[in-house]
């Protein structure tokens, strides 16, 4: 509707303008709530916004261009986070945060199983015959692939080594839920316990990056973890003097 094309709000009819259940106009922007535009011609349009995100050159036009197909697909929600101090809202935030990009990333490129299945799995795949430099590198890997899972298993205070030789023989996706250790190896997709293939990807990758760069330096600047003093001693018991 401009003037340009010989249209203005004087002469525009319900016909062009559309309808929905609920619309709130604020200040900043305008909601739409249940809009009830012809379906194809929604679709057709999410599908040409869609395509001029995937051809986007820069991250800010990308991000607008979601946005506007999350809204006309209508799968847009508000999250609203509380808590009694500002330490607790800070912590439920990133939560939210965490778990949004999570969902954006599983819905860009399927999930896996989580709980450092998948990268136990993995490691199963990488053959390590040999004495040779890239055996050796081989070998860095499968182990580098086990140490999520063990770690996770460490942090729940279970037998790491024990559970991951029963990953290692088990079906591939079978895994330990460390809510409910009690049940042995289960499905652990099917339990819910899943990761972002692109984070598990991205993971192994920067790792990997990482790790060939340091492997071709000669030396490494690190900081050492300073020793913890040992606590001191009291003054002694209640009620007893100096001696």
């Amino acid at each position: 509707i401009s003037e340009e094309r010989g249209m203005n709000f004087d002469n525009v009819g319900l016909d062009l303008i559309g309808s929905a259940r609920k619309v709130i106009v604020g200040k900043d922007e305008t909601t739409i709530i249940e809009g009830a535009g012809a379906k194809k011609e929604v679709e057709s349009r999410i599908g040409l916004i869609v395509a001029q995100s995937d051809n986007a050159q820069s991250s800010y036009d990308k991000s607008e261009l979601d946005k506007r197909a999350a809204a006309l697909s209508g799968k847009v929600a508000v999250i609203k986070v509380g808590g009694a101090s500002e330490t607790e809202i800070d912590e439920k935030k990133f939560r939210v945060d965490d778990a949004v990009a999570a969902t954006k990333a599983a819905l860009a490129e399927g999930i896996v199983a989580g709980g450092g299945v998948t990268l136990v799995n993995l490691a199963n795949n990488i053959k390590t015959e040999g004495t040779d430099s890239v055996s050796a590198g081989k070998l860095i890997l499968k182990n580098a692939l086990k140490q999520p899972f063990v770690q996770i298993m460490k942090n729940a205070g279970l037998n790491s080594e024990a559970l991951l030789a029963q990953v290692e023989a088990a079906k591939p996706g079978n895994g330990i839920n460390v809510m409910t250790p009690e049940k042995g190896l289960i499905d652990v997709k099917k339990s819910g316990v899943i990761d972002p293939a692109r984070v598990t990807k991205e993971a192994v990758q920067n790792s990997v990056s990482i790790a060939s760069t340091a492997a071709t330096m000669g030396a490494l600047v690190v900081d050492i973890p300073e020793k913890e003093a040992a606590p001191s001693m009291g003054g002694g018991m209640p009620g007893m003097g100096m001696m």
